[in-house]
């Protein structure tokens, strides 16, 4: 469909944005198909759209449902200079390793999404395209969060000859995008965050061919909650729709227990109760319609003031997606058991000390272990979690006695991270590449996060922390030296940085996180090669390189792990009944 003739002057938009009275020299994308044009800006060498809309407003009557498209009035020019509103969350500052901007505009009608490309990329580049999804336990995160910008990545992939463009999307967060109860069932309104996601995957779909990128090389990644974001949107509607990418990176998770507890819908209650929409019952359309008739600022101060982010309520991932009967239409365990999933290429990794911020440092005993673990998996018969602690004899675990930290603690710190980030994605690794998908696996092992925390909190021996591979894979190490915080960055960081970085963007050009030629991980190769062969790709630190997870190719360093007893206990039938997954 062509622009009216009105509108166009040599082949290009009038600017018509109220916002601006002049001309911009920044880039322009005018995008015939859609009849709208796109006014972006140039950005530490490369060329950025901010704040473009894909879902309307989500306020209101429109609260909690499924998202709609976002459609511009033919002629619009979008003024993509400036970022558009987060979604509505806790208007903290920054949390640093994990954030570094401060949320300040929150909205319901923040469905936007940002975009990053090469310099001079035109319709014709076809350039692979790469989308990422934040984390912050679906309750914190925002596109305009500086750690994720495409900065980083899309100037890497640039100097590696594999140049990609980067997304970054906003979806709805906490009790905005995760509400339960059987009426919002009844209407197709559960998963409001993850059916968001879905939806700016399809914007990406049919819009991104005018930004220059290929829509059928879509790579998805995604960190912590982001990356449980991926493996959902890889299971969704039980793989029986066609999904709008070819590849998937899952960061620190890919799944998560409690998706079938309680968590959720136990925090939905409180939120109910606080605001007086309890008059019938928490499952009743009327319930529903009460809340929907409330202003944004009093919902989010309620889920704020009934969040509990204590071990005993998930660590504070208490609003999770639910088995709906549609985007979910069955437990995770039970669609990646069956292979009712998406048949995509896909990377899943976690980081060598990936919870250890997260465990209790006072633990210095049997008795204490067992209980936070207990309180973590409540769901877990006693019998079970002493079976559990058995796998990881505190013996196999060394003291930081400068640190204050007791070999107990990181026993069980190891045994949170297992849990959580590492044989559950392994179950679901396995069970992709059952079905002929090429599968990727990797322990990152390197950070400059301790430099952070330490001087935050002045505590140490936290070791490769959650968040760690961001600071290299976005590419954007520089962010980190801000004078606000010690930067005590090597040469080997980086080279990480590069390498890491490189590998993501390569992996999303070639479907394999190794080129050679180019500056990339080297020697990082499938993960299953042959039956009953498991092979991890250590990512940085003094070990770098593939190594069997048992055996005589594997690496000390991911042999005494113990992978593959661990995880058999952790991912047999009755422990993840028990975790509920």
């Amino acid at each position: 469909m062509k622009f009216p003739s009105s509108l166009l002057v040599a082949g290009t938009l009038l600017y018509q944005n109220a916002h601006c009275s002049h001309a911009s020299t920044g880039p322009r994308v005018v995008d015939e198909k859609h009849e709208v044009a796109y006014q972006g800006l140039n950005r530490n060498g490369i060329e950025v759209f901010l704040g473009i809309p894909f879902g309307e407003d989500t306020s209101g009557a429109n609260r909690f449902k499924p998202p709609i498209p976002y459609t511009h009035a033919p002629g619009t020019v979008v003024n993509a200079t400036s970022y558009g509103p987060a979604c509505p969350q806790s208007p903290d500052e920054a949390y640093p390793p994990y954030a570094y901007t401060d949320v300040t505009e929150t909205s319901e009608d923040c469905l936007n999404l940002i975009i990053g490309r090469p310099n001079g990329t035109t319709q014709d580049s076809r350039l692979p395209v790469m989308v990422f999804i934040y984390g912050g336990s679906f309750f914190y995160g925002q596109n305009s969060e500086a750690s994720i910008s495409p900065d980083g990545v899309v100037s890497e992939s640039v100097a590696n000859g594999l140049p990609v463009i980067m997304v970054v999307i906003n979806y709805r967060l906490g009790f905005f995008g995760f509400a339960q109860s059987a009426a919002l069932e009844a209407e197709g309104s559960e998963n409001a965050g993850l059916r968001d996601q879905r939806l700016a995957l399809e914007w990406v779909r049919h819009h991104i061919d005018q930004f220059g990128g290929d829509p059928d090389k879509v790579t998805i990644f995604g960190q912590s909650s982001g990356g449980l974001s991926v493996g959902m949107q890889i299971m969704a509607y039980g793989g029986s729709k066609p999904v709008p990418f070819q590849q998937g990176i899952c960061e620190s998770q890919a799944t998560e227990p409690g998706i079938t507890a309680n968590f959720t819908i136990d925090a939905m209650q409180r939120v109910v109760d606080t605001v007086g929409c309890n008059t019938s019952s928490l499952h009743s359309a009327e319930t529903v319609n009460c809340l929907r008739d409330f202003d944004t600022e009093t919902l989010l101060n309620a889920s704020l003031v009934t969040y509990d982010d204590s071990i005993s309520s998930n660590i504070g991932d208490i609003w999770l997606p639910v088995v709906d009967g549609d985007f979910l239409p069955a437990a995770p365990s039970k669609l990646i058991k069956e292979g009712r999933f998406a048949n995509v290429t896909t990377m899943i990794g976690w980081c060598q000390d990936d919870l250890t911020v997260f465990a209790d440092t006072t633990i210095t005993t049997d008795e204490q272990a067992k209980a936070f673990l207990q309180a973590y998996v409540p769901t877990m018969t006693s019998a079970n979690v002493d079976k559990l602690l058995s796998l990881y004899p505190v013996s196999e675990f060394k003291a930081n006695n400068a640190a204050n930290l007791s070999s107990q603690f990181y026993r069980t710190a190891q045994a949170f991270r297992d849990i959580l980030m590492v044989c559950q994605p392994l179950f679901y690794a396995e069970n992709l590449a059952r079905r002929g998908n090429d599968v990727y696996l990797y322990d990152w092992n390197q950070t400059i996060s301790d430099q952070i925390i330490e001087a935050l909190t002045n505590e140490t021996g936290y070791g490769v922390i959650h968040t760690s591979e961001l600071e290299y894979v976005m590419g954007n190490l520089s962010l980190y030296d801000n004078g606000e915080y010690p930067f005590r960055a090597t040469p080997a960081d980086y080279a990480l940085a590069s390498r890491g970085s490189r590998s993501w963007s390569t992996f999303a050009s070639t479907g394999k996180p190794s080129s050679g030629g180019h500056d990339t991980f080297q020697g990082f190769t499938t993960a299953f090669p042959e039956e009953d062969e498991i092979y991890v790709f250590i990512a940085g630190g003094p070990h770098e390189g593939i190594s069997a997870i048992d055996g005589p190719k594997a690496e000390t360093a991911l042999k005494v792990q113990r992978l593959r007893e661990r995880c058999a206990f952790i991912n047999s039938d009755e422990i993840i009944e028990q975790l509920r997954l």
